[in-house]
């Protein structure tokens, strides 16, 4: 199997961005957030431009940075955002360049790790506030673990596990299934 990027999916607070940049300095890849890239193109903040535009909007960008960011790079470690599996053409363009790794999370894990965060548009209010935080988390997940788990390479629970545990799982996994060869 040629790798020519990771890219890690899954729900809000799974720790793409922290396990990304681990993984990212441990292979010396280049490490790349998808949000953070929306953000810097746009001069907004992801909270903003659902606040302002829609989450729509939002998907439609997302979808162009991901077929531009992923036709010109390799050797990448990307954050993906977590409703990017939701669109079949970025699910179609992350799988064909990259090993896709499910940081998986359970509903209360998520709970505990987003109910202090207030910068998350599909769970809090414009004030910052949630009713049923748990409850819109529980949802969210329902609808989106299907097609996480079903289009990655690997998948690694993350609840209970430090970043740099869940690090050390995928680089084991990877040591033991691909070769130097297989990073082109």
């Amino acid at each position: 199997m040629l790798i020519k990027n990771i890219s890690l999916i899954g729900f809000m607070g799974s720790g793409k961005t922290t396990v990304g940049k681990l993984l990212a300095n441990e292979l010396g890849f280049l490490f790349i957030d998808i949000d953070k890239i929306i953000e810097y193109t746009t001069g907004l903040e992801i909270k903003d431009i659902f606040e302002k535009y829609g989450e729509e909007y939002f998907r439609d960008i997302e979808e162009k940075t991901i077929k531009k960011i992923y036709a010109q790079n390799k050797k990448c470690v990307f954050a993906c955002g977590g409703g990017a599996f939701i669109r079949a053409e970025n699910i179609k363009i992350i799988k064909k360049n990259s090993f896709v790794i499910n940081l998986k999370i359970s509903a209360d894990e998520a709970y505990k790790r987003l109910k202090h965060s207030n910068d998350r548009p599909l769970l809090f209010d414009k004030d910052g506030s949630s009713e049923n935080l748990r409850q819109k988390i529980y949802e969210l997940i329902k609808q989106r673990e299907k097609s996480y788990s079903e289009n990655c390479n690997y998948e690694v629970l993350v609840d209970n596990k430090s970043p740099e545990n869940v690090k050390e799982e995928i680089l084991l996994y990877l040591k033991d299934e691909i070769t130097e060869k297989d990073i082109i």
